[in-house]
Parts: C-alpha cells; structure tokens; sequence
C-alpha cells in the first residue's frame, strides 16, 4: 500500500505558477496603440522568470510582442510597454498573453475591450 502512494506521488508533476497578466490599459497613439501591462511570475532567475507578453487580436493573430530580456525577482508584480501596436480599425477588443522561459505561453488571456 505505502509502495502504490509513493508511486502516484512521484509519478505527479510538480507544476510552477505561470505568468499572469494583472492590468492592462491601451491608448491610442494616432494609427497605432500603447500598452502598458503587469504582470506577475515567480521568477526564480535566469532558468525561470516571465520572458515576455503579446497583443493579439480576438483570432489569435499576433499584433505586437514585448520581449522581457531579464528576470525580475524584486519587481513583483512589475508593468512594461510596448508602442506602435497597429491594430485594425473595426477592432473593439484585443487579448493580451505572457509568456515565461520555462513554461512558454500562459493559458490564461486577459481581454481588453479598446476605449
């Protein structure tokens, strides 16, 4: 009996928190769009931290990217931009979504309906 529990708890993986986007606002910058966005991870360091966000508009279809170039392990949650998002003209709503070094594309999408 012990031997078939400790075998269903070493068979379990152990799964790290991803990336979470927090908050996002969006402003109109003439033809093109900023976004500022916050996000939270458990960075770890170099092996596992959040290593970037995208805009995508509500098929899928990647808008714009924010590479992360660095972990940021004091600075939780922390907030970056990304400008000159080109975003087409019928949009009324666009999802963003981090992404981490370790894990890749979070599952989870945080919509922002355009002002």
């Amino acid at each position: 009996m012990r031997y078939l529990v400790l075998t269903a708890l070493l068979g379990t993986p152990v799964l790290a928190d991803g990336p979470v986007i927090e908050n996002v606002t969006a402003q109109r910058n003439g033809e093109t769009w900023r976004f500022d966005v916050t996000v939270s991870h458990p960075d770890t360091g170099w092996d596992h931290y959040a290593d970037g966000w995208r805009v995508l508009d509500m098929d899928g279809n990647e808008l714009g990217m924010r590479v992360l170039h660095h972990p940021h392990e004091q600075e939780q949650p922390f907030t970056r931009s990304l400008g000159g998002v080109a975003i087409p003209s019928e949009a009324t709503q666009v999802q963003v979504q981090a992404r981490c070094n370790q894990d890749g594309w979070a599952d989870q999408m945080f919509t922002v309906t355009l002002p």
